[in-house]
């Protein structure tokens, strides 16, 4: 299993992230100029059920879904465009894992106005 803070450094490499608890003080959270793009519940990771949430195209979401045993709707997201990865046992490389969440970084600023993404590198 990866560590949670192999996935917090990975995340805030990223241009323009900021790591956040908007929602509670357990809910951790990575935004790209504001925009959501992660989500680490980190009482599951305590509890020994890491999981990490995750935007993603709906036809590789589906795709994802049926691949891994791990990989299900977003827990509380638009089951369509976001994915719930269970990490314990999850079938997938950390590299693998470091792709989706790339993939999930890409979707939320191909989604942006481009006034904001011009404030990408």
């Amino acid at each position: 299993m990866i560590p949670i803070d192999a996935i917090q450094s990975f995340c805030l490499e990223k241009d323009q992230t900021t790591e956040e608890f908007p929602f509670d003080e357990s809910t951790l959270v990575y935004k790209v100029l504001g925009k959501i793009f992660a989500l680490c519940p980190l009482e599951a990771w305590e509890e020994g059920n890491p999981s990490i949430t995750l935007k993603c195209d709906p036809d590789y979401a589906n795709e994802l879904r049926n691949a891994y045993d791990s990989v299900h709707p977003g827990f509380h997201a638009n089951k369509r465009h976001w994915n719930t990865i269970y990490l314990n046992n999850c079938g997938f490389s950390p590299q693998f894992l470091f792709e989706l969440i790339d993939h999930s970084y890409a979707m939320v600023v191909q989604n942006m106005p481009k006034k904001l993404s011009a404030q990408l590198k």
